[in-house]
């Protein structure tokens, strides 16, 4: 199995990752925070769905134009401003499970060559599509390992 196909895989694996972290969380282990600045199991679930609209967005533009801005946003104010702290958890782990599937579908269905194709982030600079495919894969990981963190770091609080 090559690099990309590897990635690929783990990649669409990354809900089920996200959803095995959760499986058994409720109550207040959503919204336990160790810390002021620190987002809860119930933002990071939320973050992780508004990062792939993010993501799909950032895709598309990559594969469809020709080296596209890709617009950063700031977490901290969508967690904010879009009530990630008031919003049930289980839709958002169907919304990036969905959205996932999508764009899984549409990212195997390139050519090896289309992950070269480049976009220019506003904050990193020059982004090529594998680039973009690294990042949102070690992003679902990287929230999976968070979550069994606060949910160790929730079980010792107790």
């Amino acid at each position: 199995m090559s690099e990309l196909e590897q990635l690929l895989e783990r990649f669409r694996r990354g809900p089920e990752v996200v959803a095995a972290a959760t499986t058994g969380a409720a109550g207040p282990v959503l919204d336990y925070r160790p810390a002021p600045e620190k987002w809860t199991i119930r933002q990071i679930l939320w973050h992780l769905a508004d990062s792939e609209i993010a993501g799909a967005m950032r895709f598309r533009q990559v594969i469809a134009e020709d080296n596209p801005v890709l617009q950063a946003y700031d977490q901290d104010a969508w967690a904010a401003r879009l009530g990630y702290e008031n919003r049930k958890f289980s839709p958002a782990i169907e919304l990036f499970r969905r959205l996932r599937l999508e764009n899984h579908a549409l990212l195997s269905s390139l050519p090896p060559e289309a992950f070269a194709r480049t976009g220019q982030h506003t904050e990193t600079g020059p982004v090529t599509l594998l680039d973009l495919l690294r990042l949102y894969t070690g992003h679902a990981e990287s929230h999976a390992r968070q979550i069994l963190q606060l949910r160790q770091a929730y079980k010792a609080s107790r």
